[in-house]
């Protein structure tokens, strides 16, 4: 659900190929190989070895066409920024990475970076401004009680994580000469489902309806993540 509805959103912001693009935290490349197959230069960058062996796995079933557009790069996002021949590209997108950042500084720092002027970057964080949601609608009122004020959550795995106010974001962002130009809701009406859970029969329905909430107000501004697009002016 959630890759499904950042692949959409960012479709409806990036410039046509050609466009580098470099994806910070990429993970097991879901992103990175969605844009390689629609035509753009990827270069994926992880911490986890594991995630990025899983990601040239799943690489190696891909057209060579596919292949040659992606670079699988090992090591910390503010690390590998600093590294001599890194080049700025068009868009930076970081994914699901500033929530495990006790200080997002050094990573917005990094984003920022290598957002080339004109350049776009996209940011998915957990919503500070909905934590109370998901509590709520399990019917945990103490956790839901203590969200309203909290910057930290627990994730579905147990492991406490930060949150974002899109205010908040918007402020450290321009302070890195980054001016968001739109921002997006993701999982407006499932984050209370079983990450395992099977898909639903009417998926496409759903995903619809995801998709229409997400750029909707009031209801992206209670999502379970934001998706903020930001750019560098040219």
């Amino acid at each position: 659900m959630r890759q499904e509805l950042v692949t959409r959103q960012l479709a409806a912001e990036l410039a046509p190929p050609p466009v580098r693009i470099i994806d910070l935290g990429c993970g097991q490349g879901t992103q990175a190989v969605a844009l390689a197959r629609r035509g753009y230069e990827v270069t994926g960058v992880d911490a986890s070895a594991e995630l990025l062996a899983r990601l040239e796995r799943d690489l190696a079933a891909e057209p060579a066409v596919v292949r040659a557009r992606v670079r699988v790069e090992h090591g910390l996002i503010e690390d590998w920024a600093e590294r001599s021949g890194v080049s700025r590209a068009g868009t930076v997108l970081c994914h699901g990475v500033l929530m495990y950042a006790a200080d997002p500084g050094p990573i917005l720092r990094a984003v920022a970076g290598l957002t080339a002027p004109g350049g776009m970057a996209s940011l998915l964080v957990r919503n500070g401004d909905g934590l109370a949601m998901r509590p709520g609608l399990l019917g945990d009122w103490a956790a839901c009680a203590n969200a309203f004020e909290s910057a930290t959550y627990a994730n579905r795995i147990g492991v406490t994580a930060r949150a974002d106010r899109l205010a908040d974001l918007t402020d450290r962002l321009r302070g890195h000469g980054l001016d968001v130009t739109a921002w997006y809701g993701v999982r407006v009406f499932t984050d209370t489902a079983s990450g395992d859970a099977e898909p639903p029969p009417e998926l496409e329905a759903l995903l619809a309806c995801e998709e229409r909430a997400g750029r909707t107000d009031p209801y992206r501004g209670v999502a379970a993540l934001l998706h903020v697009i930001a750019r560098r002016p040219g």
